[in-house]
């Protein structure tokens, strides 16, 4: 194989494990079916999941608050807000360590960027909202990259 062609691989990976979605929950099946090794897939991905973290901590709320004086940004932060909290309400119960909880496990609207939104909405200090999801999204990674292992070695 080309170094070029894996050097692309990688990035498609690396990118598309940024996006809100798919995250690394679905960057590294993908990663591992194109041939990548299961624990460079993960660490890619994983690399790549962890990028909007900080701007999300940093930046979502600043933002919503400029914004609110308009009144469809003010309705889609309601909304937001509340679908997060919905979701994340073990994060308000433990903070840190629900953080942590909630980004690791591997299911839909679990991962680092509903995480980030929740530690942003309930301003969690940066630092502790930060680890935990780094912990968590690793925790996640380990998972993800044991089943998509399995998954490609029995086919």
């Amino acid at each position: 194989m080309d170094i070029l062609e894996a050097f692309s691989r990688e990035i498609k990976v690396f990118f598309l494990s940024m996006l809100p979605v798919i995250e690394l929950r679905g960057a590294i099946p993908y990663a591992v079916s194109m041939g990548m090794i299961p624990i460079h897939a993960a660490l890619v991905c994983l690399t790549g999941s962890m990028i909007p973290v900080p701007f999300i901590l940093f930046f979502l709320r600043p933002f919503f608050s400029k914004m609110r004086r308009h009144k469809l940004i003010r309705k889609f932060e309601d909304w937001l807000i509340n679908r997060t909290i919905k979701r994340a309400k073990n994060v308000k119960k433990y903070e840190a360590l629900g953080l942590m909880l909630f980004v690791a496990v591997p299911l839909p609207s679990t991962g680092v960027w509903t995480g980030a939104m929740a530690a942003a909405f309930l301003n969690m200090r940066i630092k502790h909202a930060f680890f935990a999801i780094f912990v968590g999204n690793t925790i996640a990674a380990f998972i993800i990259t044991f089943l998509s292992h399995i998954a490609a070695v029995n086919m």
